[in-house]
């Protein structure tokens, strides 16, 4: 099997439903930046070792959601884990449990992990964006609870990981 084509070349591509649209379709849109945000997750696998399994894991549930939001009601639509959205509550409140209470706003990445991280999360507000502008049809609420718990679950993680390299939070008055 070839990893080309050709179908997309003039500007159009296949959703999950079977519908062809423009690339610059908004279900389009989220899913891309969905994709992108798995690759900043991959970047951030490399350089923070002890988080590979959770990382894979969201990675798995980005996987999922990309496909619910280019299902559009299909017979074969796929379900988001009911439980996503605790599971990454509970990995936020073990991390938190961990960090100097934050009182300021501070500087992203005070390390490479750290950093890592923190472009991921601006990744993941991106996809918030593009996620709760979808209309027809709207994406499921869990979904965009999901992508909100995840962006507060890779600020802590990148608060530690720069805790963890001896760094401290950088405050932007410092």
């Amino acid at each position: 099997m070839k990893i080309y084509t050709k179908k997309g070349d003039a500007g159009r591509t296949q959703l999950f439903s079977g519908r062809r649209v423009e690339k610059s379709a908004p279900a389009v849109v989220a899913t891309g930046d969905l994709d992108e945000l798995s690759a900043a997750l991959g970047l951030a696998r490399v350089a923070c070792p002890a988080l590979t399994e959770e990382l894979r894991g969201i990675q798995r549930d980005l996987y999922i959601l990309g496909a619910v939001l280019s299902a559009e009601g299909t017979r074969a639509e796929p379900v988001f884990p009911a439980d996503a959205t605790e599971r990454l509550e509970k990995l936020i409140d073990a991390t938190e449990a961990a960090l100097p209470e934050l009182r300021d706003f501070i500087h992203p990445g005070e390390s490479e992990g750290g950093a890592r991280l923190h472009l991921a999360r601006a990744i993941v507000r991106r996809a918030e964006r593009s996620v709760a502008a979808l209309k027809k049809p709207a994406a499921p609420p869990q979904v965009l609870s999901y992508l909100n718990r995840l962006s507060d679950l890779l600020f802590v993680w990148a608060r530690k990981a720069d805790l963890d390299s001896g760094a401290q939070d950088r405050r932007l008055k410092d």
